[in-house]
């Protein structure tokens, strides 16, 4: 058996503002049969020695930090430390419920079959933080059940995997910016035994005013074209909100200049921690208040 039920994986570079919340809430929130992995691109601003102290302390369990060539490289690094029967990445400046993450859990771990599980998923902006949007990918999730299309796409902020499905669907592509993107079109493409909880298990948080990746625009649309060839994939962009468009566009290539004091020393600002109390509030709540369902690529069931 193996040691831990579940791996939180993180990897991050230089976002030390964000990552305090973020493990702050993952410490405060870990069960007796998780585990903590984190990668870190040897960061700069602190994160380093931060992540160092909290190894030391044994309040995470594994740790490096080095180099990489990429952000998929570091992820694929995560994945491939993990220990636990499922795996569940967790970003850095995105939020979390773990009570909804455990609900996805104990599913997996009491139908084996499940490779992987997507939910719903809410998005937002720190600079208008209590304007957050309800997404769902569910009716292409249907679509691709019913068999009526190849692959469809998903973001990996709110996926659930199981480690022993790695074998099958593999790692994410080092080649591919979008490599969200890619992954959720080669899982669904693979036919990887998928189930959608219509819960909020995440909410994604995006920062507009950083985005670097557009200056690479035309390799983006070069990969996008091939992964679309390669996966058959139809494509349903008029049904995806702004913020997804840009998310598939540009990935999370961001740095965080906004957060920085005129030294140029990282802080956490009021304003960060003032946004995230509301987004793990609402967040909290609104799974609090629903009755939600997993549906698997099989049959349906409810918790």
């Amino acid at each position: 058996m193996d040691q831990y039920k579940i791996s939180y994986i993180i990897a991050t570079r230089n976002r030390l503002p964000f990552l305090k919340i973020t493990l702050q809430q993952l410490l405060s929130n870990l069960q007796p049969d998780e585990e903590i992995v984190v990668v870190d691109g040897a960061s700069t601003d602190g994160s380093k020695e931060y992540l160092q102290e909290l190894f030391e302390k044994n309040e995470i369990h594994q740790y490096i930090s080095e180099s990489d060539q990429n952000q998929a490289h570091a992820w694929n690094k995560a994945m491939l430390m993990a220990q636990g029967t499922l795996i569940k990445k967790i970003i850095d400046d995105d939020v979390f419920c773990y009570g909804a993450i455990r609900a996805c859990k104990e599913y997996m771990l009491q139908n084996p079959q499940i490779d992987v599980v997507i939910s719903n998923d809410l998005s937002t902006t720190i600079a208008h933080y209590q304007r957050i949007s309800k997404l769902s990918r569910l009716p292409q999730f249907e679509k691709w059940k019913q068999g009526l299309v190849p692959s469809f796409t998903f973001g990996d902020v709110h996926m659930l995997i199981r480690r022993t499905s790695l074998a099958l669907i593999g790692l994410y592509n080092t080649s591919y910016v979008m490599m969200d993107w890619e992954y959720s079109l080669r899982i669904s493409y693979l036919k990887a035994n998928i189930a959608y909880y219509t819960g909020y298990n995440a909410l994604s948080v995006w920062h507009p005013q950083t985005v670097t990746a557009s200056r690479n625009i035309s390799l983006l649309n070069e990969q996008g074209k091939r992964a679309e060839a390669f996966y058959e994939y139809a494509g349903d962009r008029d049904q995806i909100s702004n913020w997804s468009k840009m998310k598939i566009l540009v990935g999370k290539t961001l740095s965080y200049d906004k957060y920085k004091s005129k030294d140029g020393n990282q802080r956490q600002s009021e304003d960060i921690g003032t946004a995230y109390d509301h987004f793990y509030a609402y967040l909290s709540n609104i799974n609090a208040g629903g009755d939600f369902t997993f549906i698997s690529s099989e049959h349906l069931s409810s918790i």
